[in-house]
């Protein structure tokens, strides 16, 4: 089934539903980079003051759902209080997902953001954790679908450009925590603890991750192909998706390969230091 035809449907069926201020299109697809089986994922906007009305929007997803089921949705803050909640459906024999926001919440995240000021939170499908700008990345980089009142559109002028105080945010908020990582993962490579190295390793390479995002002024939307996405920037240590695979692949309980994984990351933070300095974002 088309995704076009299939959009058209859920915004014919969506637009009614009371307390719902605006749909964009997300993921893959907002971005323009979508295969043909990639999901599709609608961001349903909402006022909390004025939040949607969740019995009728249950109603919507139980009559698109293909097994027409009556609890695919979550309550508000039913998946953590960043993703918010909302529900996997199959609608065709296409994955759509539902995810609710609250503009509120979404407009103070872009206020701190454009100030300069990111937390980071766990949360469930976001192994690195949920940043606070991403709400920020969410709005820029979606499509916007259905926005009576402009409130999506007003918040999405926000983004841009790109924040220079954003970026100096990220980079203080993440790059030494490579360093704090390679330190700690140090102390397990020694016994073989391969687990606990893992662990240290893909938090290194997150902040990395993020750090090369903001240097290169993209939005950084979640973990799944970031590593791809940053291999393309101009600013990048060289080589980088090859050298972030080889410290992966290092990681076996042998004491000299887990040592040889450190190693490779503390050389990819060096040399990305060396970029955050030429810009200007480290001292």
């Amino acid at each position: 089934m088309n995704a076009d035809i299939i959009l058209d449907l859920l915004l014919n069926e969506l637009r009614d539903t009371p307390g719902l201020s605006g749909i964009v299109l997300g993921g893959s697809r907002g971005r323009g980079a979508a295969t043909p089986t990639s999901d599709i994922d609608l961001g349903l906007y909402y006022d909390s003051e004025n939040p949607i009305d969740l019995r009728h929007l249950r109603a919507v997803a139980a009559r698109v759902d293909d097994e027409h089921r009556q609890d695919v949705l979550t309550d508000f803050g039913g998946w953590g209080p960043r993703i918010n909640g909302g529900g996997w459906l199959v609608v065709q024999g296409m994955h759509v997902d539902f995810l609710y926001r609250d503009l509120r919440a979404v407009a103070h995240s872009i206020t701190e953001s454009r100030a300069g000021r990111i937390e980071i939170a766990y949360q469930p499908g976001h192994p690195h954790g949920f940043t606070t700008a991403m709400y920020m990345s969410e709005i820029a980089l979606c499509r916007l679908l259905w926005d009576p009142a402009g409130e999506v559109q007003r918040l999405k002028a926000l983004t841009t450009p790109y924040p220079r105080q954003l970026q100096e945010g990220i980079a203080r908020s993440f790059f030494w925590e490579i360093d704090f990582a390679i330190q700690n993962a140090a102390k397990g490579a020694g016994r073989g603890d391969v687990s606990y190295v893992a662990g240290c390793c893909f938090r290194a390479a997150s902040c990395l991750l993020q750090v090369l995002f903001a240097l290169n002024t993209c939005y950084w939307m979640n973990e799944k192909g970031a590593v791809a996405l940053a291999n393309a920037f101009p600013l990048v240590p060289t080589h980088f998706a090859e050298r972030i695979g080889e410290v992966y692949t290092l990681l076996t309980p042998e004491s000299v390969n887990l040592k040889a994984a450190l190693e490779q990351l503390e050389a990819l933070r060096k040399e990305t230091q060396a970029l955050l300095t030429a810009q200007g974002l480290l001292a």
